[in-house]
């Protein structure tokens, strides 16, 4: 028999997976603290502007590009750039450059996602409670200690046992596949995130001068209308928030079954991410922290992400009656926001295993368990001396922009200019693949003025964005200019300067890039990933995918 692909049981299923892959600390305190910083109300202009013109087209595309690697039983870009590029030499190793954001970036988010579980455990117990009754410098000392690894739970120190933890619960979850791990878990907890949600956006409407503080988040300052920045900072939390170049919608996009509705299920995995972000998130944090903490917008942004996240809000809902239950409701809704993210950003690199290296599932987990956990312990031990900030960069910022533009570019001029074999236009012309794709099973057929955007609208946006970036700051960030020459840090007991470290983790990122292009090469030359059969051809009928292959199987 031959070996069956993974896909997902459900239309619902799929739309809860990646709007959870998307919900996640981005929306709950990036996005606040970016509205409350550029005009209040008059971001969410030029944010609806983007999410319109820029987010729903790009995931459009993503989405189409990993359906039509999918059907070639590939979930990540190796296999389906070799796939999509005409199986050009040098293509596989272009698409090796979407398996590194998430590679980077589970190199730290799963330690990140431990400190919320451990901070639901205090808020539990009653410890933060304790610990804010002593003030908010009590508050910020212990986050501080705890990150640090000064916090001791028995003979260990608290961050290491609660980072083993989450990392196995995550593991754990993934061994059980795409539809009995990945669409189970976001069935579960979806709901559970979005009804914790309305309870703490009630309980924040319910307090007594709260139109003060949310006069702060939404009161439109028009004067910031016309500053770029605004429109520049709505554009980089659009991408950012709907998980766009990162290789998940990719890699959820390649399991779909044949004729699943591709542009309503991405609508609708949009719109519930766009829910949790602008009404869920800009609720919740900046109107209370004005509100209870007394601080202004300057003094909320200066925070942080991580500030918001884990001084203010524990210390802001103290102050509230039953406060150790809001702060526990704050923490297990952004525990859960973080599962569903971490297992969306490790997936891929699952498929690429799995897939191209043609390991089993049990061989995938191992492998990449094995690699992020020692990733993991160089986000740990570098935290202090900016090893996150460095894998921030690269994994969670740059590479997003790159990839996004290069996923774009082929999209228009690629599989846009191919002209499908069995789809016609409304004139009776061969469809372009890329919107035949794109349509196939949809009940809601794409807008037509969305093609213009989709074809050339964003490809120039991203790359306008990308070589404007690289002229104005790109040398100076490749350079290190903004870092001291007589910074010093610690990492492991060994004292260097800071531009020795960080000059020290990039050549381990670039390292680990070289070694997957190795890999990528060796499976190539055996022949593997790029004659694999599948069970998966692209003209297939309409029906379950599951049933079709068992005929064929037979």
């Amino acid at each position: 028999m031959k070996n069956k692909r993974d896909n997902w049981g459900s239309k619902l299923g799929v739309i809860l997976a990646v709007a959870g892959s998307a919900v996640g600390l981005g929306n709950f305190l990036r996005f606040p603290v970016q509205a409350a910083t550029n005009g209040g109300g008059a971001f969410i202009i030029p944010y609806l502007i983007a999410f319109l013109l820029l987010g729903i087209p790009l995931s459009w595309m993503e989405w189409t590009l990993g359906r039509a690697a999918g059907a070639r039983h590939h979930g990540t870009a190796p296999g389906g750039f070799h796939y999509l590029l005409g199986e050009k030499p040098w293509a596989k190793h272009l698409g090796s450059l979407n398996i590194l954001p998430p590679l980077f970036i589970s190199f730290y988010y799963m330690f990140i996602q431990s400190w919320i579980l451990a901070f639901t455990y205090y808020s539990a117990t009653g410890k933060l409670m304790e610990v804010v009754q002593g003030g908010y410098e009590p508050m910020k000392e212990f986050f501080g200690s705890y990150i640090m690894l000064n916090t001791q739970l028995g003979p260990f120190p608290a961050a290491i046992i609660f980072f083993l933890i989450t990392f196995a619960c995550n593991m754990a979850l993934l061994s059980f596949g795409v539809r009995k791990g990945i669409e189970r878990v976001n069935k579960i907890t979806m709901p559970i995130l979005l009804v914790m949600g309305l309870i703490l956006v009630v309980r924040v409407l319910t307090l007594d001068g709260i139109g003060k503080g949310l006069a702060f988040v939404w009161n439109p300052n028009l004067s910031e209308i016309t500053n770029p920045s605004v429109w520049l900072a709505a554009s980089g939390q659009v991408f950012f928030t709907m998980s766009l170049g990162m290789g998940i919608v990719f890699c959820y996009a390649s399991y779909l079954k044949p004729k699943e509705d591709l542009v309503l299920s991405s609508l609708t995995a949009a719109s519930t991410n766009g829910f949790a972000e602008v009404i869920l998130g800009g609720t919740i944090v900046i109107p209370m922290a004005i509100l209870i903490a007394g601080a202004n917008i300057e003094e909320c942004a200066k925070l942080g992400t991580f500030g918001l996240g884990f001084q203010t809000m524990p210390f802001v809902f103290g102050q509230l009656p039953f406060g150790g239950f809001f702060q526990t409701l704050w923490f297990g809704m952004l525990f859960i926001a973080g599962v569903t993210s971490a297992i969306s950003i490790i997936q891929p690199l699952i498929s690429f295993c799995e897939d191209d290296v043609k390991l089993s599932r049990k061989g995938s987990i191992t492998t990449v368990s094995i690699v992020t956990f020692i990733g993991g312990l160089v986000g740990i031990f570098g935290l202090a001396a900016g090893a996150v900030d460095e894998l921030d960069f690269w994994g969670g910022s740059f590479l997003l922009v790159f990839i996004g533009t290069i996923q774009a570019f082929i999209f228009s001029f690629v599989l846009g200019k191919r002209k499908s074999a069995t789809v016609k236009d409304e004139n009776g012309n061969p469809e372009s693949e890329a919107f035949a794709l794109m349509n196939e099973g949809a009940a809601l057929k794409l807008p037509k003025f969305f093609r213009f955007i989709i074809r050339y609208v964003c490809p120039a946006y991203l790359a306008i964005v990308l070589i404007a970036w690289l002229i104005h700051d790109g040398w100076k960030v490749v350079s290190l200019q903004a870092v001291p020459a007589d910074a010093m840090v610690t990492f492991l007991g060994f004292e260097m300067t800071q531009i020795a470290f960080t000059w020290g983790i990039r050549i381990f990122l670039l390292v680990l890039a070289i070694l997957l292009n190795v890999v990528i090469a060796y499976v190539w030359r055996k022949g593997g990933a790029a004659t694999r059969e599948t069970t998966h051809p692209q003209n297939m009928p309409v029906g379950d995918s599951d049933e079709i292959a068992l005929k064929e199987d037979k």
